[in-house]
């Protein structure tokens, strides 16, 4: 599992014109299973999105895909890390140790 990290390197207004096509990038993440939650950041410099692949590599390519990064408008920062507990509805996603 992942936690993809966005942080805005741009003006918001140059945020905001992209929003339609990274919206439509989530979207198709979400339909082919990558993406389990995604949102924006409190305040608003970036966003955060809960992922999972079979590898890092796998991620890397998703995140260079995204409209935001092709505009120049974020930087990503990708964590990996072991779910080894979950709610109910991401037992599927659930990792064991060893």
């Amino acid at each position: 599992m992942f936690v993809l990290e966005l942080s805005y390197t741009a003006p918001l207004d140059a945020v905001d014109a992209v929003i339609p096509a990274h919206v439509a990038w989530l979207d198709e993440q979400y339909e082919k299973g990558f993406f389990l939650a995604s949102g924006r950041k409190n305040p608003r410099d970036g966003g955060v999105i809960l992922a999972v692949a079979k590898d890092r590599a796998r991620i890397e390519e998703i995140a260079a895909g995204d409209p935001f990064v092709a505009a120049g408008v974020c930087t990503y920062r990708i964590t990996e890390f072991l779910a080894t507990k979950t709610a109910p509805e991401l037992e599927r996603h659930r990792q064991t140790l060893g």
